[in-house]
C-alpha cells in the first residue's frame, strides 16, 4: 500500500477509535497512534485489526499503572 494511503487509512482508524475521546486525553490518543503504527510497519494492515486494536488500548491502563 503506497504511503500515502496507509496514511490516510491510519489516520481514519485513529480518529474512529478516538471519536469518543475527551480532547485533553491526548496521551491516550497517542498511545492508541503508536499501537497503529506499530501494526502498519509489522505487515498487519487490515481495518479491522487496526481498529481492534486501536479499541484495545483504550480498554487496558497504560503499563506503568500495572
Amino acid at each position: 500500500m503506497p504511503e500515502a494511503e496507509m496514511a490516510a487509512l491510519l489516520r481514519a482508524v485513529l480518529d474512529e477509535v478516538c471519536a469518543d475521546l475527551a480532547p485533553s486525553e491526548m496521551a491516550t490518543r497517542e498511545r492508541i497512534a503508536a499501537r497503529l503504527g506499530d501494526l502498519a510497519r509489522s505487515g498487519q494492515c487490515s481495518v479491522d485489526d487496526l481498529k481492534r486494536a486501536g479499541r484495545d488500548v483504550l480498554t487496558r491502563a497504560p503499563t506503568m499503572w500495572r
